[in-house]
């Protein structure tokens, strides 16, 4: 291959298409617009387009003309339906290309539109967007995709300008899995925090100097998700960390406070029933981990 060749083929490699320029399509577009990738977008309302264009994108006339303005299509739209919708019409297009599809579903979904791509001739990704809008295209924006191994490694070096990409396997549905899980992570530490907030403001706290105090803490937190993971992946809860009871305890302790502080006790509540039905299963004097087979084994009842 040529020189001439070479470089006219990694061009072609650095093309993007953003379709869907909702929020987060909107920054998916400007982050690849940053660093220097040929970006084309499409929106179902033009006119969403027009401060990307204003930013050196290219618009789209049709959903067509963005799939094939290169080999890598980034998808972003409300649900998967609305991803078929619009891509249904084109699909013949897809051939040869990287399909990459950023809208939120289920595992199902994810493997549902995996098997539409591969019957269009398109290499799939699923992924999500584990960290909003606000950090996309910078280092510590978490994005997880799952799907085509070929694809990934083909496409990397673009879809880095989005931020800390990590590939989680060849199912496309390890992707949706992750994006509920880190959610519903997301969410159970927020709880606390909240509730953390609402604990020590009501004894005359600063939000901001408690916040600053917890992040420091959390070092401590995510390291002990680091090993109560090896826990449950041995199957063996070493009371190291203190025993279910022993937090059990500890749980009164907390959601006395609250109620002696005025505040809600909502979040303990739930945090004290987990513990109570652990103890039942007969995990009392187990590592608190074990909090983890309780939970999985209520799953299997539903």
């Amino acid at each position: 291959m040529s020189l001439a060749e070479q470089r006219t083929e990694n061009d072609e490699q650095s093309a993007v298409s953003v379709i869907g320029l909702g929020q987060m399509g909107t920054r998916l577009a400007q982050a690849f617009l940053a660093a220097g990738y040929a970006t084309t977008v499409w929106n179902r309302s033009p006119a969403k387009a027009d401060a990307l264009v204003a930013q050196g994108a290219v618009r789209a006339a049709t959903a067509a003309a963005a799939v094939t303005a290169g080999p890598l299509v980034v998808v972003c739209l409300p649900d998967y339906a609305t991803v078929h919708g619009v891509l249904g019409p084109v699909a013949a297009e897809l051939r040869g290309r990287t399909l990459v599809n950023l809208t939120s579903g289920t595992p199902e979904e994810a493997a549902d539109a995996a098997d539409r791509a591969a019957g269009h001739g398109a290499a799939y990704l699923d992924g999500a967007a584990m960290s909003g809008t606000r950090l996309v295209g910078r280092p510590e924006a978490l994005f997880v995709l799952s799907g085509s191994r070929a694809a990934f490694d083909t496409h990397q070096a673009v879809l880095r300008s989005l931020g800390n990409t990590v590939y989680l396997g060849a199912d496309p549905a390890l992707a949706p899995v992750y994006d509920t899980a880190l959610f519903g992570l997301a969410w159970g530490a927020l709880a606390g925090f909240y509730h953390s907030v609402a604990l020590t403001r009501a004894a005359g706290v600063d939000p901001s100097a408690f916040a600053g105090v917890a992040a420091a803490h959390m070092q401590f937190v995510t390291s002990l998700m680091t090993e109560h993971a090896r826990q449950a992946q041995e199957g063996s809860f070493p009371d190291d960390d203190g025993t279910v009871e022993v937090h059990r305890a500890a749980m009164e302790h907390l959601a006395h406070t609250g109620t002696a502080q005025g505040v809600g006790t909502e979040v303990p509540a739930l945090f004290r029933s987990l513990l109570e039905q652990a103890a039942a299963d007969g995990h009392g004097a187990s590592g608190i981990a074990s909090v983890i087979e309780t939970i999985a084994k209520g799953a299997r009842k539903d």
